[in-house]
C-alpha cells in the first residue's frame, strides 16, 4: 500500500443566489464568522440560466460568488454543506421559502468539487446525505466544463475567475 498522507488544503468557495441585495451584508458577515474572510467577490449579476429559483425566490435571483481565505481540509466539505443548509434556513421567509441559496466548493489546484444534497449518477457520496460534485477540471491552463457543469458555472466569465482564484491558491501552497 503507498503511504498515506493528508489531503492538501482547498479554497473554499460559495455560489451565492440571493432574492435580494439587501440580505447581502448581513450573510457575508455571517459567512466569514463561520470561514474566516473573504477575499475574492465576483460581480452580483441576475440568475438567468434557469428558472429552477425563480418561484421560490420570488423572481430572477441575484447570483454572486466568494472565495475565502481560510483554506479548509477537503474531507470538512459535507459537513460544511449541513452548516450552510442551517444558514439558510436562518433566511426562509415567513412562508418558508429560501430567500438565499448556498453552494459550497472546493476550488484545488486541479478541480472545483461543489457539495449537493442530489444524488446522481457522476456524484460521489461523502456522508449525512451530502454528495460531491466533480464541476470543473483543470486542463491546459485552464477549467474545462463537464457534460454535467451547471450553465452558470460554464461561463468564461465565472471559470477565469475561478482560474484567478486558483492561481492564487496556487501562490499560497507553495
Amino acid at each position: 500500500m503507498a503511504q498515506v498522507r493528508p489531503f492538501a488544503k482547498n479554497r473554499l468557495v460559495m455560489g451565492i443566489l440571493l432574492s435580494s441585495r439587501d440580505l447581502l451584508a448581513e450573510l457575508i458577515a455571517r459567512l466569514e464568522a463561520l470561514y474566516g474572510p473573504v477575499v475574492g467577490a465576483s460581480t452580483i449579476r441576475v440568475f438567468v440560466q434557469s428558472s429552477y429559483y425563480d418561484g421560490e425566490m420570488g423572481a430572477k435571483p441575484l447570483r454572486l460568488w466568494l472565495a475565502f481565505g481560510t483554506l479548509v481540509d477537503p474531507s470538512r466539505l459535507a459537513a460544511i454543506k449541513i452548516e450552510t443548509g442551517v444558514l439558510e434556513d436562518a433566511y426562509r421567509s415567513e412562508s418558508g421559502s429560501r430567500t438565499v441559496n448556498l453552494d459550497p466548493g472546493l476550488l484545488s489546484l486541479t478541480s472545483l468539487v461543489l457539495a449537493t444534497t442530489k444524488g446522481r449518477t457522476h456524484r460521489i457520496a461523502l456522508s449525512d446525505g451530502i454528495w460531491a460534485d466533480l464541476t470543473l477540471i483543470w486542463s491546459k491552463g485552464g477549467f474545462v466544463a463537464l457534460e454535467w457543469t451547471y450553465a452558470d458555472y460554464r461561463d468564461q466569465g465565472v471559470r477565469n475567475l475561478l482560474g484567478q482564484w486558483r492561481e492564487e491558491l496556487k501562490r499560497e501552497l507553495s
